[in-house]
C-alpha cells in the first residue's frame, strides 16, 4: 500500500462512466489519491464519446483500456464506487461503499455524454473534499 486513500471505480463495462470517474480524480487529485477502475465484463474498448468529452476538458483517456474488477482490486482500495449500473463489489470489512446514480453513456453521442461529464466532475470534486478533509 501506498499510504495514499485509493479509490475504485466500477461499472459494467469499464468502458464510459467510471473511466471518466478515475480519469477526473487523478486530474484533480493529482497523486495525492490512488485510482483504479474495473468492470464486471470489460469492453474491448472505452466509449469513443467518453473520451472526446473528456478529451473537450484537456483529459487524455485515449490510452485506457477497460479492466477486469477482480477482488484485490476491491480489497486495496479504501473506496468502491459503483457508477448505477447494478454491478457490485466483494465486500471487505473497513471499506467505504458508494454508488453514484449516473446515466449510461453507451450509444450516445457526445452531446449526451457532456452533462454525464460535468455530473461525474461535480461527484469527484465532492470525493476529494471528503477524503480530504481531517476525521
Amino acid at each position: 500500500m501506498s499510504g495514499r486513500p485509493s479509490v475504485l471505480f466500477v461499472c459494467v463495462h469499464n468502458a464510459g462512466r467510471s473511466q471518466m470517474a478515475a480519469a477526473w480524480l487523478r486530474h484533480l487529485a493529482g497523486d495525492r489519491i490512488e485510482v483504479r477502475s474495473a468492470g464486471s465484463a470489460p469492453a474491448a474498448s472505452v466509449n469513443p464519446a467518453a473520451v472526446e468529452a473528456m478529451r473537450e476538458v484537456g483529459i487524455d483517456m485515449s490510452a485506457e483500456i477497460p479492466k477486469i474488477l477482480t477482488a484485490e482490486a476491491v480489497e486495496e482500495s479504501d473506496v468502491c464506487i459503483t457508477m448505477g449500473c447494478g454491478d457490485t463489489c466483494p465486500v471487505f470489512p473497513g471499506k467505504r461503499y458508494l454508488d453514484w446514480e449516473l446515466k449510461d453513456p453507451a450509444g450516445q453521442g457526445v452531446e449526451a455524454v457532456r452533462p454525464i461529464r460535468d455530473g461525474i466532475r461535480e461527484l469527484v470534486e465532492n470525493l476529494i473534499a471528503d477524503i480530504d478533509s481531517p476525521r
